[in-house]
């Protein structure tokens, strides 16, 4: 893990060639046209993409292990680049955040919108540092630290490409796009991420709290949390904002309506210094979970 966050910070895997369009033509060998579909066959096709690369890469994985542990190692490393991406989304992160230091409100504008996939010309400054934490906080959960609690819990990389099968499915808008039965197949698709990440979430909440305001963080989870729409991220958003002692949520512009949320979090309103304390937090937290599995892994080696 440590090796492909090395490996993304030198070269960004571009994620739209090599992983999303891939699977996008997956899904449109694998779905028929359009129409309805039987509910049985679109949840079927989603255990069988995400089955069969989980019990294929697992299986690729113990194959090289018995030719050479140093083959097999070189896969996880492989797998791992591509099932991660996090290079690909704090650059959107590290864009704004200079942007807005700079007073280049309008190009924060443009960069929030590449990335959240709306429209924001009316957003003021503190909208754009808010949206821009909300979105670095479930990106870095979704890029790393949900993908390293698989990696860790199942044989090779299985896990982590099991994680971000998962979160293909439920969160491109083109994945069920052109399938039979698109629509039955994103309810499923995300309620099945949404069991396949319901521990790691609430790991990396934890870590979040313990690395920030612990006290107004855990209060934020427990009281706000079940007012966003998303349990997954309500969970993230709720927590990173106590920890950090920022409002997030609340109304913003987008698209050229103003769209209504709960608030979450508590503190100041946003701006450019809380999203430097969220780098802050994300780095601590991530610094710390890689030391505790290399006391993990050393516990281990020493007891073998």
């Amino acid at each position: 893990m440590i090796l492909v966050l090395l490996l993304e910070q030198a070269r960004p895997l571009p994620l739209r060639r090599w992983v999303l369009a891939p699977l996008r033509r997956v899904m449109a060998m694998t779905g028929g046209g359009g129409g309805d579909a039987p509910v049985w066959t679109v949840r079927a096709r989603w255990f069988v993409l995400t089955g069969a690369g989980t019990l294929g890469s697992a299986l690729a994985y113990w194959l090289l292990w018995e030719l050479h542990p140093a083959l097999a190692f070189g896969f996880n490393v492989v797998a791992l680049y591509f099932a991660m991406g996090f290079r690909q989304e704090s650059r959107f992160f590290t864009g704004i955040h200079v942007a807005l230091r700079l007073g280049e409100i309008d190009r924060a504008r443009t960069l929030l919108g590449q990335w959240r996939g709306g429209q924001y010309p009316d957003a003021s400054a503190s909208e754009i540092a808010r949206l821009a934490i909300e979105k670095a906080l479930v990106s870095a959960h979704r890029t790393v630290f949900g993908v390293g609690f698989w990696f860790v819990l199942m044989p090779g990389p299985s896990g982590a490409l099991m994680y971000r099968l998962a979160r293909f499915l439920a969160e491109e808008p083109d994945a069920w796009g052109r399938v039979a039965g698109a629509d039955a197949g994103k309810g499923f698709a995300q309620r099945g991420f949404d069991f396949i990440d319901a521990a790691p979430v609430r790991l990396t909440a934890a870590v979040f709290s313990v690395m920030g305001n612990f006290e107004d963080a855990i209060y934020c989870w427990r009281s706000q949390a079940v007012l966003w729409p998303e349990r997954s991220s309500a969970i993230l958003i709720a927590c990173g904002g106590g920890a950090l002692g920022v409002r997030l949520g609340m109304p913003v512009h987008e698209s050229g309506a103003i769209v209504d949320r709960p608030e979450m979090g508590l503190g100041d309103d946003a701006n450019v210094d809380h999203m430097q304390s969220t780098v802050g937090l994300v780095w601590r937290a991530l610094l710390v979970c890689l030391f505790l599995l290399a006391l993990l892994g050393a516990a281990g080696w020493v007891g073998g």
